[in-house]
């Protein structure tokens, strides 16, 4: 089955500006056959292509028609009430072995990226995270420090950390910017260029194939049972 993706239309991310200027189901409704027309085809239409990029190159995750997130926010327990997401975003659960980890997409005016790692993951993931930082140092760094990964990503992101070191860890410990980790989670930005190519499935295929192998090494850890990354479920 072919996808039959030929690429995001420049209004795509137009109409992605213009609901940010007027969030709600007023302007919305009447407009929705465009956004589907412009973003949520396409969009399933990549996820399929990229499904195919996987299967080539034999990245074992997985993309199809589940991927996309619904433009609808969830705002039962926000003071937002804001109805609808202003960017677009998929994900792309592992399905090698081990398990909670997974790929992202985010499309959003001059704010795409593509990523991905353990995000949210439960008490007994993250502590099977620090605990290998600490008594498996050169494994950990085997995979963050792979030439591949760096060139792609840099480094992990450290957006989401603790102020201090977690409890029963040494502050002063060499790798303390990673056990103060709660997501471990990694992007590379996209450019609305980028985002507007025909050919971004093989350039987000190619991105998350040079995160294997820290996909590899996260989805290893122990602790699975406990919970899955929220992107994922």
């Amino acid at each position: 089955m072919t996808s039959g993706f030929e690429g995001f239309r420049p209004q795509a991310l137009d109409f992605l500006v213009e609901l940010g200027l007027n969030n709600d189901r007023a302007w919305f409704t009447p407009r929705k056959a465009r956004y589907e027309e412009l973003l949520k085809d396409p969009l399933q239409r990549f996820c399929l292509a990229l499904g195919e990029e996987f299967a080539a190159r034999g990245i074992p995750m997985r993309a199809d028609e589940r991927s996309p997130f619904r433009i609808y926010r969830d705002v039962r327990f926000t003071k937002d009430k804001a109805p609808y997401k202003t960017n677009l975003g998929a994900s792309f659960p592992w399905t090698g072995e081990g398990g909670g980890v997974g790929g992202y997409l985010h499309l959003a005016p001059g704010e795409s990226f593509t990523g991905g790692g353990m995000y949210h993951p439960s008490p007994a993931r993250l502590a099977a995270w620090r605990h290998a930082v600490v008594s498996d140092r050169d494994g950990v760094h085997a995979a963050i420090d792979d030439p591949a990964f760096v060139a792609a990503y840099g480094a992990l992101e450290a957006d989401a950390k603790l102020k201090r070191a977690p409890t029963g860890f040494d502050p002063v410990d060499p790798d303390i910017e990673l056990l103060r980790l709660k997501d471990v989670v990694f992007g590379h930005p996209l450019s609305d260029t980028d985002v507007l190519a025909r050919d971004l499935p093989e350039r987000v295929a190619a991105d998350l194939a040079a995160s294997l192998p820290v996909m590899r090494y996260l989805a290893a850890l122990p602790g699975l049972e406990e919970g899955s990354p929220a992107w994922l479920r």
